[in-house]
């Protein structure tokens, strides 16, 4: 299979104008450069109106055995997942089995709580607890939790809202899982065969599936992508399944709605044309699943539909899910006005947002700093004074020295080290593509400062 792709790439290449063929080269370059330079392994795909100009995949889909991964590799979707569950609720509802006005307390009374709707749920205005940390503390780690034991928890603890419905946005897991119990409770189906008979068959994708059977019942997917953990103490990869700090992998692998979709780059292609042309939906469904139903960021102007976030951007309005579980994360975008499709599937927790930053600036022929390979040089401590202070991007970041060492400091109080590589630019000491670089006056004063994330720049505005 490895032989074989640099010929897709010809052929890729062969279908488009010089102009495209020179974004998908800079793409390739890019994308390898990631992979060598800075970890990432995954599987990417690109799509113009449909039709595939970009598709390859970087590194192993099991660090053990060194088998490589290859385009029909399935991979956990963690989040991405809940645009698959919310879909399966709007198709009861287009076949007038459930209102999305309908009471979380008229499927499950033994839950203590009352105004939540399913429209609350699928935006995330429900207000629920989040399930994740009361399971790490009540739960017997020695078995393997499924949706019914959340949902027996949620009723026996009684935990309080933490807002009430309809008055913010968080986002919760919790409403997803219950989303899909719903599903099971309709359909009189397991959420899985429901899924499957529904959403997949239908649509033709044949490498996805219902996948929270892989420790409870030793179930196996041939060409599996294992996500994998980089342990800086061992030097490697290894299952999360076998570290204790990300071992709830194993008891929690029954939980789903909110993740466990397990799918590849084509398959996904599959789907984001089932949702432009509302195969599945009604028109008018579809739009509203598309549909600023709530603000998840006012500052960043982002929007939630039912699973999906939308926003607006240098490129156009986009559609997009991000997923993360140890080992895995994921993205999946549409930009709806330029009708490109974007999917990034990583089993080593790679960043795969800000790479889709960078592939979406490739693709539209702005410029991407390429990685390469940083050199720490030394610098004299108080040269380091002329770059601290606070800077926005719009995030607040936060650049200390201490002794003779620059820090980034988080607003939680994390901080990485930035390692001098010139006397104005400095590279992130964790291992990810991340520097800054300050442009400086004549007297030494700062300019301007970049963050270079990936290779996508912008400017961080110092307060």
């Amino acid at each position: 299979m490895r032989r074989l792709l640099p010929l897709l790439g010809i052929i890729l290449f062969a279908c488009h104008s010089p102009e495209e063929n020179s974004h998908i080269k800079q793409l390739d370059e890019f994308l390898k450069g990631q992979q060598e330079l800075f970890r990432f392994n995954g599987n990417v795909l690109v799509a113009d109106h449909g039709k595939i100009v970009y598709q390859h995949s970087f590194g192993m889909a099991d660090f053990d055995s060194n088998r490589p991964l290859n385009d029909s590799s399935v991979f956990e979707l963690a989040s991405v997942s809940k645009q698959f569950t919310a879909t399966a609720i709007l198709l009861l509802k287009d076949r007038g089995k459930l209102k999305l006005t309908d009471s979380l307390r008229q499927y499950f009374p033994e839950l203590p709580y009352s105004n939540i709707t399913l429209w609350h749920m699928l935006t995330h205005t429900s207000g629920l607890p989040d399930y994740f940390w009361e399971m790490m503390n009540a739960w017997d780690t020695s078995k393997i939790a499924f949706n019914k034991d959340m949902i027996a928890l949620l009723a026996d603890k009684k935990l309080p809202v933490l807002f009430e419905p309809g008055t913010k946005w968080e986002y919760s897991n919790t409403a997803f899982v219950i989303l899909a119990s719903i599903v099971e409770k309709i359909s009189g189906q397991s959420y899985k065969d429901f899924m499957a008979e529904n959403i997949f068959k239908p649509l033709g994708m044949k490498h996805t599936r219902i996948y929270n059977t892989r420790r409870s019942l030793k179930d196996t997917i041939p060409n599996y992508a294992y996500g994998y953990i980089y342990i800086d103490s061992l030097k490697k990869y290894v299952l999360p399944d076998n570290y204790p700090d990300t071992r709830f992998v194993v008891f929690m692998d029954g939980i789903q709605g909110d993740g466990i979709v397990n799918s590849t780059t084509g398959d996904l292609l599959i789907w984001d044309r089932a949702v432009k042309n509302h195969t599945l939906l009604k028109e008018e469904t579809q739009k509203e699943m598309l549909k600023q139903q709530s603000i998840a960021d006012s500052t960043k102007k982002e929007y939630y539909g039912y699973g999906v976030f939308l926003e607006k951007n240098d490129f156009g309005n986009i559609i997009s899910h991000s997923g993360g579980w140890p080992g895995y994360s994921t993205f999946l975008a549409r930009n709806t006005d330029t009708d490109q499709t974007f999917i990034i599937l990583s089993n080593n927790s790679s960043g795969v947002t800000a790479i889709f930053n960078a592939i979406q600036d490739i693709m539209a022929g702005k410029p991407v700093v390429m990685p390469y390979k940083h050199k720490e040089i030394t610098l004299d401590s108080t040269a380091l004074d002329t770059f601290t202070g606070t800077y926005l991007s719009p995030n607040e970041i936060k650049l200390e020295r201490r002794g003779s060492k620059l820090f980034r400091v988080s607003p939680n109080g994390y901080s990485i080290e930035l390692k001098p590589e010139s006397a104005t630019k400095f590279f992130y000491s964790d291992g990810s593509d991340r520097q800054i670089e300050f442009e400086l006056t004549a007297d030494n004063k700062i300019a301007k400062t970049w963050l270079i994330a990936y290779g996508t720049k912008t400017e961080l505005l110092k307060q």
